[in-house]
């Protein structure tokens, strides 16, 4: 592990670079001019290199004198918001690009399944480095469709709402650019910035021990990973668990199956209960779901991770650690040490400042109690500069204790910076036709997003069903957020448990699977995986879907 000061002094300074970077462009006022072009009413048309640029975009900062002012302000600026949103989802482009626009997306999907299999191309896919570079050739082909064949707007979301429309004249650079930028600008940087600060951070807590590795004991880490993933996201709770449940199992042959309801529970069923547990979530919050209207999620919430939890018991405790080795069982009863906690003080209050970043540091919504609207990427530097405190002032030793290395989230990043953009296409066809598509009761809702959140990332296509569910009449229920709450009900709870279907599902999937295999865990294959999705958590969501739907 001498080579993880090194990485840590590396990352230590790139973080400073960033920093002062922003620093500059902030002296400069582009965070702030980009923060007011998010939150103004208007955005004027443009044209550049032939492309017209319409954009709309919503928000607006207002003043009140008086408490009447002040209401009858607010009432015209809600109606404006509601106006600019329906005008919003009118404004669609003209067609969605072809089926065979997502030939990319199955490509790496096709490549993170198959090629760990393939005996002459495991070893060569155990690195990182080629694996960006298979994610990052398929991204620049789906960016070369939307360059050279394209033909119809695209819709923009980073810094705005609106449609870009291709050149006239052939090859659109604006088109392939607003794709680039609403997958990376807008998507992927805030998701791999709050993955990768809760993944570091956590590294440096080390919950150290080694308890008696009986069934009950990994159901309570389990079940206490699943509480942790609502109120410190589902990676902060993974990374934090992950290594003391592997550590107390180290001597035990039968693991994989422990991790894998591990990745069910804490990496993603847990999650449901706070905006901050999940992306998806977070992304609603973002939409104007009010900030503690998951917690009515909590029925499902037990239904769901109980039963998990429950099932794991009776497996683990009547099959399969009765076919443990004696001597194996000997030395887990007798090689055991206390939980003891280090690092915790200081990272637990940078994770929590890492959670109010989150919650407080929108561009799109005003600080609670002033006018002023934080900057863009303001939120990403305050995670970064908190890594960067966690790295400086913790102790090397206790992440060297944990083994930790950044293999994981290099793996994530490298990954999804390809899923983020290849799956931009199959994003732009379900948001376009989603309306058209029949769905309308909670249950459609539910298995619909649920399914995709599956192969998709959960995030972004919880928002397409969210923003299509907008589109569809309340039918008398009440709404949040513009959405009829039985529907917000299901698209929540589809994105989030649904995510565990696959290891692509959720971010946290794959770290906790690459902490694995680098303890020694021989970890099921991306459709060995799916046999445990497919076989124990599918059945408990068929029955949580007939009792709440």
């Amino acid at each position: 592990m001498a080579s993880a000061r090194p990485a840590n002094a590396f990352v230590i300074g790139g973080i400073v670079v960033l920093v002062v970077a922003y620093a500059l462009s902030a002296l400069w006022g582009w965070p702030q001019y980009a923060t007011r072009a998010i939150n103004s009413h208007e955005h004027a048309a443009a044209v550049e290199h032939g492309d017209e640029v319409v954009a709309e975009h919503e928000g607006a900062e207002h003043e009140a004198t008086g408490h009447e002012a002040a209401e009858h302000e607010a009432a015209e600026h809600e109606g404006a918001e509601h106006a600019a949103t329906d005008h919003m989802l009118a404004e669609k482009p003209e067609a969605p690009p072809p089926l065979w626009a997502v030939l990319p997306f199955v490509t790496l999907l096709g490549a993170i399944a198959i090629l760990p299999l393939v005996p002459a191309a495991e070893h060569w896919w155990e690195s990182n480095l080629n694996r960006f570079y298979v994610a990052a050739s398929l991204g620049l082909i789906t960016l070369v469709y939307y360059f050279l064949i394209h033909a119809y707007s695209v819709e923009l979301h980073f810094l705005g709402h609106g449609l870009v429309h291709p050149s006239e004249s052939g090859a659109s650079f604006n088109v392939a650019w607003t794709v680039f930028q609403n997958a990376i600008f807008g998507e992927y940087i805030p998701f791999i910035v709050l993955l990768f600060s809760l993944y570091t951070i956590s590294g440096g807590i080390r919950i150290e021990g080694d308890l008696r590795a009986h069934p009950l004991t990994n159901a309570i880490f389990i079940g206490v990973g699943g509480v942790l993933a609502s109120f410190i996201g589902t990676t902060g709770a993974a990374m934090l668990l992950i290594r003391p449940l592997l550590e107390t199992n180290a001597e035990r042959r039968h693991v994989r199956h422990t991790v894998v309801f591990f990745i069910f529970v804490v990496c993603n069923c847990g999650g449901c209960l706070l905006p901050i547990g999940d992306p998806p979530l977070f992304l609603g919050y973002l939409q104007g779901v009010p900030f503690l209207w998951t917690m009515n999620l909590i029925l499902p919430w037990l239904v769901v991770n109980g039963s998990l939890i429950v099932v794991y018991f009776l497996w683990d405790h009547f099959f399969l650690y009765p076919t443990e080795k004696k001597t194996d069982i000997s030395r887990d009863e007798t090689q055991t040490r206390r939980l003891r906690f280090s690092g915790f003080k200081l990272n637990a209050l940078l994770l929590l400042g890492v959670i109010l970043s989150v919650a407080l540091l929108d561009p799109s919504k005003a600080l609670p109690g002033t006018t002023w609207h934080p900057w863009l990427y303001l939120r990403e530097i305050v995670q970064l500069g908190l890594v960067g405190v966690s790295l400086w002032c913790g102790s090397a030793a206790t992440r060297e204790a944990n083994n930790f290395n950044y293999g994981a989230i290099v793996e994530v990043a490298a990954l999804f910076l390809g899923i983020f953009i290849c799956m931009q296409p199959a994003l732009q066809i379900l948001d376009f036709n989603g309306p058209n598509l029949g769905i309308d009761s909670p249950t459609k809702f539910f298995w619909l997003t649920g399914s995709l959140s599956g192969v998709l990332d959960n995030a972004p296509t919880y928002l397409v069903f969210f923003r299509t569910a907008q589109t569809l009449p309340s039918d008398g229920f009440v709404t949040i957020a513009r959405v009829a709450e039985p529907r917000l009900v299901a698209i929540s709870l589809g994105a989030v448990f649904m995510g565990a279907m696959t290891y692509i599902g959720n971010g946290p999937n794959f770290m906790v699977k690459a902490v694995a295999e680098k303890s020694g865990v021989k970890m099921p294959g991306f459709f060995g995986y799916m046999m445990y999705s497919f076989g124990i958590l599918l059945p408990i969501l068929i029955v949580m879907s007939l009792i709440f739907f």
